[in-house]
């Protein structure tokens, strides 16, 4: 029984790998090294967080958000490769698992802090640029740029991330020749896929820098008003006046006409139309018109008209043009000078409305050969 337990121990001993001496101190040297990983990641996020308190900063703030958990993945995982690195070669050649295992953990930790340490920078770069704003073009299109850059960069870093995970591997890359050369129908699916990305990558390289969109723009797509909320390297997102979300293959603003109402100024004109009787005073509305408009602070004081446009058989078309800073404060300005305009008309000038006029002429006696019949009266509708 006993001699029975000591090979159950032996082999389960050898099933780990510690063979005594040698073996069982690379072991230890990994495990103290990944130890010494944490250690050292306690050490330095205490000693952020202890800064951040004692004097507040954005930058650490972003560090804390969105670095941590990539920093606490990827000390360890440099200690853990140095260690295998200083193995003896007896131990990697027993033990091959390990020295992959700590290539392939550094790979993955280095690309998510990479990833992360881009997107703190990304944030520092824009955090003073205001892009709600229509009026900061400039702004917008420094944001624009900064983060498609970075999205084109993150892409890169994945290829070349998933490039040297697969080099990691002896045989993949033979088993990758080997299927694109005997496949050919794959190889030509795989063409047209890398053509429409490739489409898709350059289409927002165009965009990211002859500015066509940028982001918060005001455009007109689908027969929908909207902003752009987000530009990404294989679509666009379009945050509809209703808070619908269009989404759009980037292409799109390539190859197909819309309109840009902040492309390279946000201020706009907007028309209010009234349909009124041939009775209006036009020379007084104009005068209220524009005093109304000065009194509202939505008028940026660039355009006013008044004017008659056009007629129809029972009154006038009046068109009056104002603009304002950007597309949301020239709706609403068209809508108090229309309100006020109405109230002032229906008060003042109630003739001036439409309305419809019933004319009776007056009865005529009936002549000759009309005899029998009563006074006729003519009914004239206008």
């Amino acid at each position: 029984m006993q001699q029975q337990i000591d090979t159950w121990i032996r082999s389960l001993i050898r099933w780990f790998g510690f063979v005594p001496n040698r073996d069982l101190s690379g072991w230890i040297l990994l495990i103290i090294a990944v130890l010494a990983g944490l250690i050292v990641n306690l050490i330095v996020t205490q000693t952020i967080r202890f800064v951040n308190r004692k004097r507040p900063s954005q930058a650490l703030g972003y560090l804390r958000t969105y670095v941590r958990w990539a920093f606490w993945a990827f000390v360890p995982s440099l200690f853990f490769l140095l260690a295998t690195n200083i193995q003896s070669a007896r131990f990697i050649r027993r033990h091959p698992v390990a020295d992959k295992a700590a290539e392939v953990l550094f790979l993955i930790a280095a690309t998510w802090l990479v990833v992360q340490l881009l997107k703190v920078g990304e944030l520092l770069l824009v955090r003073q640029y205001d892009t709600t704003q229509d009026v900061n073009l400039s702004q917008r299109k420094f944001v624009t740029q900064v983060r498609f850059v970075r999205r084109f960069i993150v892409f890169l870093i994945f290829i070349i991330s998933g490039a040297l995970l697969l080099l990691t591997f002896q045989g993949s890359r033979k088993v990758g020749l080997s299927v694109l050369t005997s496949a050919g129908v794959f190889s030509v699916l795989i063409g047209f896929a890398a053509q429409k990305t490739l489409a898709n990558l350059l289409a927002g390289i165009q965009i990211a820098f002859t500015q066509q969109i940028r982001l918060d723009d005001a455009v007109v797509v689908e027969n929908e008003w909207g902003r752009i909320e987000e530009i990404n390297l294989t679509n666009v997102v379009v945050r509809l006046w209703d808070r619908r979300r269009l989404i759009l293959p980037i292409t799109y603003f390539v190859e197909t006409p819309f309109q840009n109402w902040t492309r390279s100024d946000a201020s706009i004109t907007g028309a209010i139309l009234l349909y009124l009787d041939y009775n209006v005073p036009i020379e007084r509305l104009r005068e209220k018109a524009r005093e109304f408009a000065e009194a509202d602070p939505l008028w940026n004081q660039d355009v006013f008209a008044v004017q008659i446009t056009d007629t129809t058989p029972t009154g006038v078309i009046v068109r009056i043009l104002v603009s304002a800073a950007d597309a949301p404060s020239a709706f609403d300005l068209r809508c108090h000078l229309r309100e006020a305009i109405i109230v002032f008309l229906r008060e003042e000038y109630p003739e001036s409305l439409p309305q419809t006029r019933v004319q009776f002429e007056p009865a005529r006696i009936p002549q000759n050969g009309e005899a029998g019949k009563g006074p006729v009266a003519d009914l004239t509708i206008t």
